[in-house]
């Protein structure tokens, strides 16, 4: 971590009796009776990863696909993938392009910049009847950490960091990781340029994750199913000053070496 000193421990705790959300239902207060419901209060330093399918819930990002008209593309995309043409409207609604098509997978590139399968549209544990319903990402996350973070701040007297995590697939490696697609209080990457090794060497391209290293260590405890733990309390940290943006962790498509635009 950045500091002079080394980071031995951090603790992560899951925050129990997080109740299913509802649109409207004011989070920070969710997340106060979670701590307290764990015999916890916020200190300075603490860092909250909260699942972005909770903020989504809670600002009503919910979609019937049965209320989806497709486009002819989103029919044609749907045929080559094998997927509902009503979803597939919603990715391309949700998208500034198509990165890759294979199989019945559909990489794109989201409207907030990262890539990634399907737009980020779930079907999983969505919490309503029927499975029409999706739920798309929050609109801008990096707004909604902001309005966490200081809604905790004038219940508690302490604003946390706070990190909105999605699970995303990587292209080289099997499985999902937590990522970072939402942030506040705090730097989103540490960039050691400059600094030296244990041997004395300069370093000159390591810059780290910090958003989304929180956000993957989270993903422990927040799990992918019926875990119902949707927000995890990381205590121990010590993180440099300043403030950044989950928006600071996209590589620009002009840098980006693996970005393709699929017709």
């Amino acid at each position: 971590m950045p500091t002079n000193s080394p980071l031995t421990q951090i603790t992560l705790t899951g925050l129990p009796g997080i109740p299913h959300v509802q649109p409207g239902d004011d989070l920070a207060r969710l997340v106060v009776a979670g701590l307290e419901a764990a015999s916890l209060r916020l200190e300075p330093g603490d860092v909250l990863v909260i699942t972005s399918k909770l903020v989504s819930k809670s600002e009503g990002r919910y979609v019937d696909l049965g209320t989806v008209i497709p486009s002819p593309r989103a029919v044609d995309v749907g045929k080559r993938t094998n997927k509902d043409p009503r979803l597939v409207e919603l990715i391309l609604r949700e998208s500034t392009s198509i990165s890759q098509i294979g199989g019945e997978v559909l990489i794109v590139r989201h409207r907030l910049g990262f890539t990634l399968a399907n737009a980020g549209i779930d079907h999983s544990n969505v919490g309503r009847e029927g499975d029409q319903w999706v739920l798309l990402l929050p609109e801008d996350p990096d707004a909604s950490a902001r309005r966490i973070r200081e809604a905790l701040r004038a219940l508690t007297g302490v604003g946390p960091g706070i990190v909105i995590s999605d699970s995303h697939g990587r292209p080289f490696r099997i499985g999902t990781l937590g990522a970072a697609i939402g942030l506040a209080g705090f730097p989103a990457v540490w960039d050691q340029r400059g600094s030296r090794d244990l041997y004395g060497q300069v370093l000159r391209v390591t810059v780290t994750g910090l958003g989304d290293e929180l956000a993957a260590a989270a993903g422990l405890i927040l799990g992918q199913g019926a875990e119902g733990l949707p927000v995890v309390l990381v205590r121990g940290l010590k993180l440099p000053p300043g403030e950044g943006t989950a928006a600071d962790l996209v590589r620009p498509v002009e840098l980006d070496l693996y970005h393709h635009e699929q017709n």
